[in-house]
């Protein structure tokens, strides 16, 4: 699994419609409101590549409010208890 992290700018008005659209794209497996500099974090997860670049290039300009992005592509995933388990083994 391909996972994508996509940061989301939207007009303020627009935040709690846009995540609840976003929300519904096939692809999006979870969207956060947050603090800073961007408004919503939306978690993509699909099996290819190409699979990316329709939801980010084609699905999400279709959301109102939407004023820019910036798309984020995971390499490896870490997580404690896979360090913790790394660790138990030896590895280094």
């Amino acid at each position: 699994m391909i996972t994508t992290i996509v940061l989301i700018r939207c007009t303020p008005q627009a935040t709690p419609k846009a995540a609840v659209r976003i929300a519904g794209i096939e692809g999006v497996s979870e969207v956060y409101s947050v603090s800073g500099e961007w408004d919503l974090v939306a978690i993509v997860k699909v099996s290819e590549y190409e699979q990316i670049a329709r939801v980010v290039t084609e699905e999400f300009p279709l959301v109102s409010g939407i004023e820019r992005t910036q798309t984020l592509t995971a390499f490896r995933a870490y997580s404690k208890k896979d360090l913790e388990q790394a660790w138990d083994m030896g590895v280094e």
